[in-house]
């Protein structure tokens, strides 16, 4: 994906992005959070819905874009869909964490329970094939 594609990406609307993001995890097999210098991944509390939530996106780019628009010094970091479908959405759900899909730097975010995004994301693969 070239960084044009990224920004174009970027300015859509939430649900719009959604679909974006799993079309490119369909294809790429891999989400992108933010982690600190201590390896600390971003997450982000919502004030007015009182929740927190792991906000995930499709590339390095869009990710390093957030964190750049948003002043912080984070560093995208890969996780294996397998990985992330397997491990990381059962400790999202007994952590209490909600999904936010491809934050943008508006701070517009598609919020989701893990195993609504997890459903999501099986049934992009399914169609793939």
């Amino acid at each position: 994906m070239s960084d044009e594609q990224s920004l174009d990406a970027s300015e859509l609307d939430c649900e719009s992005r959604y679909d974006f993001f799993l079309s490119m995890v369909g294809e790429e097999r891999e989400i992108w959070i933010l982690i600190n210098n201590d390896n600390q991944f971003l997450k982000i509390f919502s004030e007015e819905e009182d929740f927190e939530y792991l906000p995930v996106w499709p590339t390095s780019e869009t990710a390093k874009d957030y964190a750049d628009a948003n002043g912080e010094a984070l560093t995208p970091k890969s996780i294996a869909l397998p990985e992330f479908l397997n491990r990381w959405i059962s400790g999202l759900q007994n952590d209490g964490l909600e999904v936010g899909v491809f934050p943008a730097s508006d701070k517009s975010v598609w919020v989701i329970e893990p195993s609504e995004l997890k459903s999501d994301i099986q049934d992009e693969l399914s169609d793939a094939w």
